[in-house]
């Protein structure tokens, strides 16, 4: 078989391993590989588990290449919400990607415009975690963005790696600053069960798809490439989705910002009018 690298934004997410790895080794093995591999600049965008499962099972992966768009929007959407991960995690990884993506800008500034990735507010809609937790990866991220990919990878908690650049766990008072942003732990077994019924909405689409392709007129090698279609639109869908809610987060921070200078402003100009009235008095 081929060898392919991992593209940088996939090697973000943890490898699996263990009893899932095995359980995804036995589908292909039993099924094929039905979600392709995707390729971008020749390298494994989304499906590194899937082409080592391929590997071991014994069967030739097939691939596809990345059809264009925003690839950070699209290797967050497309692993962010199908795997078990903590908050800290998500944010971590939401906080590497947008390091990434801010070295593409070099000599391209449009480049990083158009992932939702330039505010606070969007990059937590992104990895969907509280402002608090994104707060804090990206502290660790611009610290040390090595640390932060460790906490993407699983190998250390958030609060860990906080404490590790900062010497003080979230939520401790600082001597001189501001309380840090706090990370909630309680946000783990709700992002859990989202995840459940994420994942349960996304296997009963997927049997849909099944269902309304096994029914359909024609050969097999017809019902494939019509699955593939459906497959592949689900993810544009996805990726588009995931854009939109960052470009909500980013307008509703705009719009903040924009009310607070107005009341600035407004505060102002009753300062200047007092001022002109002192003169004239």
């Amino acid at each position: 078989m081929q060898s392919f690298q991992l593209h940088p934004l996939c090697t973000l997410f943890p490898r699996m391993s263990g009893v899932d790895f095995a359980a995804l080794v036995a589908d292909i093995r039993a099924n094929g590989l039905i979600d392709p591999i995707t390729l971008h600049d020749g390298m494994i965008l989304d499906g590194g588990n899937r082409i080592r499962a391929c590997h071991e099972a014994g069967i030739e992966p097939h691939f596809r290449e990345f059809e264009g768009g925003s690839i950070v929007a699209y290797v967050l959407s497309m692993n962010l919400r199908r795997r078990h991960m903590t908050p800290g995690q998500q944010a971590a990884i939401v906080a590497s990607a947008q390091d990434w993506s801010n070295a593409q800008t070099v000599g391209n500034p449009q480049f990083g415009k158009i992932t939702g990735l330039q505010t606070v507010a969007g990059r937590a809609a992104i990895s969907g975690t509280s402002e608090k937790t994104q707060r804090n990866a990206d502290k660790v991220a611009r610290a040390d963005p090595e640390l932060a990919k460790e906490v993407a990878r699983g190998e250390k908690t958030l609060p860990e790696a906080v404490e590790m650049v900062t010497g003080k766990r979230p939520g401790a008072k600082p001597e001189t600053e501001p309380e840090e942003p706090q990370y909630d732990p309680h946000e783990d077994e709700l992002a859990v069960a989202h995840e459940t019924v994420r994942e349960l909405a996304a296997e009963n689409e997927a049997l849909k798809d099944r269902l309304a392709v096994e029914s359909m007129p024609g050969c097999d090698d017809d019902k494939t490439a019509a699955l593939d279609t459906i497959t592949e639109l689900r993810a544009r869908v996805v990726v588009l989705e995931a854009e939109l809610d960052a470009v909500k987060a980013s307008r509703d921070v705009y719009m903040r910002e924009s009310s607070s200078m107005k009341r600035q402003m407004a505060m102002q100009r009753k300062e200047i009018e007092k001022l002109k009235g002192q003169d004239h008095g």
